[in-house]
């Protein structure tokens, strides 16, 4: 006897149908195996998976349950020919549908919530290391201004130890104990700068340099040829690779170059 029902056109386009459509049910076998049925009365209810439920791997497993289950008492309705039950089975496939959408669009916007706050993280991260970078260089930059202040303020106790030095003229035991007590702290004075980098510029004997030396006054050498130190006037330093202060200096303009006379200079004129 062939068997057939009449899908509902409500429940239609869940199932892409465009129309009502009758399905015959003659050839439909199961491996030649009889399933006994699953659905006895109407009004049927098929458990479907709650929104309410968690994602663990126990709620997942029940949610599969659930459906096969659906599954298996729909193709049991066909097979039965019971409209009413498969109708009401295709009103949960939709809502099942629809719960799905509705879960894969919440995926998606969690999904891009993630993504957008994974950036905001990066570019946070990529601001706070420069920022950091930039706090370190302009600590740096401060202790560097600092102990360069300092040390031009103490540029005018060396050239005091300087002319003191050129000064002092020993002549009894009490004036040498002086000058070695003098000396000793210049030293330890003269220690500790260098230990802070600070060193005296070469002068005498070597090229001017402009960035190095300030020229107070040149003059003319048979000897030091053009451009060379010949006398350092005042003594400039420098702290690391930072000009503190420029040696005043002489520089040599060289030979003395002698005028050639002209013709006209060289005929005296006949007395």
């Amino acid at each position: 006897m062939a068997i057939s029902f009449v899908i509902d056109p409500s429940i239609a386009p869940c199932f892409s149908f465009s129309s009502p459509r009758t399905i015959p049910l003659r050839n439909l076998h199961f491996h030649g195996r009889p399933i006994s049925p699953l659905i006895s009365k109407p009004n049927l209810r098929f458990p479907i998976f709650s929104a309410h439920q968690t994602n663990s791997e126990e709620a997942n497993s029940k949610q599969q349950a659930d459906v096969n289950t659906l599954i298996r008492s729909y193709k049991q309705a066909l097979f039965n020919g019971d409209e009413t039950s498969v109708a009401q089975i295709e009103t949960m496939f939709c809502k099942i549908e629809k719960e799905k959408n509705k879960m894969d669009q919440k995926v998606l916007s969690l999904s891009m919530k993630i993504a957008s706050e994974k950036e905001t993280k990066i570019r946070l991260q990529a601001d706070f290391d420069n920022t950091r970078k930039k706090l370190g260089k302009d600590r740096l930059s401060t202790e560097s201004n600092a102990k360069v202040q300092i040390m031009k303020s103490l540029l005018p106790i060396i050239d005091s130890f300087e002319r003191a030095k050129l000064q002092v003229r020993v002549d009894t035991e009490k004036e040498k104990k002086i000058d070695t007590s003098y000396q000793g702290i210049y030293r330890q004075f003269v220690e500790v700068l260098r230990h802070l980098r600070l060193s005296a510029i070469a002068t005498v004997g070597k090229p001017f340099d402009p960035l190095l030396h300030e020229a107070i006054s040149r003059e003319e050498s048979e000897v030091v040829k053009a451009g060379i130190i010949t006398e350092e006037l005042k003594r400039g330093f420098v702290l690391g690779d930072r000009v503190l202060r420029p040696a005043k200096v002489k520089v040599s303009l060289g030979p003395v170059k002698k005028k050639t006379p002209s013709p006209a200079e060289e005929i005296t004129p006949s007395s």
